[in-house]
């Protein structure tokens, strides 16, 4: 699932990951969203934006946390925003990549996580939240 409030970065995101076969099975444009939709969907993975409207990556991380305390998020911050990487960290994220990113970070985030985890996950379907511009 890719959760973003800017939809240009979930598209080149999704394009990102859809052509290393990933499925994308959701979108959200902010943290509260997200919640609805990961218990909808309960992807495998999470790329989640940190600052956005109505709820930020890093509330959302943590009401996420409660949901599925195994949930496996990977944080998408800005330069300059290393205390709010540290605090999602903290909250539960498993990693995070800077924006702007190259692809090849993107896909070694998301491999290195998915081949961590045990059981191996539902064939690695990502519900992909960004905020709406």
């Amino acid at each position: 699932m890719i959760v973003d409030d800017a939809a240009f970065m979930r598209m080149m995101i999704k394009d990102i990951l859809m052509k290393s076969g990933y499925a994308v099975i959701a979108e959200a444009e902010n943290g509260k969203k997200a919640l609805e939709k990961y218990k909808e969907v309960k992807p495998d993975l999470v790329m989640m934006d940190i600052t956005m409207p109505d709820m930020d990556g890093i509330t959302a991380v943590k009401e996420l946390m409660k949901i599925d305390p195994h949930a496996l998020i990977v944080m998408c911050s800005a330069m300059g925003q290393e205390a709010m990487v540290i605090e999602a960290i903290q909250s539960g994220a498993k990693d995070f990549i800077v924006k702007p990113f190259k692809a090849d970070r993107v896909l070694e985030a998301l491999k290195r996580l998915l081949r961590s985890t045990t059981p191996p996950y539902r064939g690695w379907s990502l519900l992909l939240t960004s905020s709406v511009d």
